[in-house]
């Protein structure tokens, strides 16, 4: 069975994409091509009606470490992502949405076919990763992302700063970390850094681990390499204990 990550926030622009491309690069990186080169044990799938991230993986093309699913009108192939033959990890890119719930009772994903494939995604997944940058204006978004969808559902979910840009000082950084852990949620220790390089990756046909040699590249690396390795997504999931079998074996002769 396939572990699904989720990579989910109601605002847009917070390096959903980003996130989801990167950690199934390093992922993929780490377990290979599969058993004698067949599909790779990493997939990456996006139900994100905009398709940034289709556009980022024909721009990479062939040289695609893992596979690419755009399923966000797929509504049966997103109930079975977990299910996935061969896979071990799924990493699911999501769009934002306005919650125009009116009682705390409505669903705050609302209708619509964007609603039902989030919907689906978080009946499939195993846990949700929230990004959040360093600017108070994602605060709340990022507060109901969490209260109203993910503690409903009983989902683990780790929240994880990103796109800090280390020339800014430390100041948003830490009102950042002070939001989240009064908030009691869990906190990523690794912080993805904001690079020229991330930015520039789509357009160049690139995923992390096909950057340069060079000090920054190496430094873009290192944030996904050790926010992955922190949440345990290079790990291959326990395989479920087969049941053992009452029959008696056959005598030989």
């Amino acid at each position: 069975m396939a572990h699904v990550h989720v990579i989910l926030n109601q605002k847009g622009g917070v390096g959903k994409s980003t996130l989801a491309v990167n950690l199934a690069a390093v992922t993929a990186d780490v377990l290979g091509a599969g058993e004698k080169g067949g599909q790779p044990p990493v997939v990456a799938v996006s139900i994100d009606p905009q398709g940034s991230a289709v556009w980022w993986s024909e721009r990479v093309g062939e040289g695609l470490p893992f596979d690419f699913v755009q399923a966000h009108d797929d509504l049966a192939g997103l109930a079975a992502l977990a299910r996935i033959p061969s896979v071990q990890h799924v990493f699911v890119d999501t769009p934002g949405w306005l919650d125009l719930a009116d009682g705390p009772g409505d669903d705050p994903l609302g209708k619509g076919p964007a609603a039902d494939a989030l919907r689906a995604v978080l009946d499939s997944a195993h846990d949700v990763i929230v990004p959040i940058e360093p600017e108070p204006l994602g605060f709340q978004p990022t507060q109901r992302t969490i209260e109203r969808v993910v503690k409903p559902r009983g989902l683990p979910f780790r929240v994880v700063i990103n796109n800090w840009d280390p020339r800014d000082g430390k100041a948003d950084l830490e009102q950042t970390r002070a939001f989240v852990e009064a908030q009691g949620w869990p906190l990523a220790r690794a912080v993805v850094r904001h690079y020229k390089l991330h930015t520039r990756a789509s357009a160049d046909g690139l995923v992390v681990t096909q950057y340069g040699a060079n000090r920054v590249a190496l430094q873009a690396r290192e944030d996904f390499f050790r926010l992955a390795l922190e949440v345990g997504l290079a790990v291959i999931p326990a395989p479920a204990k087969a049941r053992r079998s009452r029959a008696k074996k056959p005598v030989s002769a």
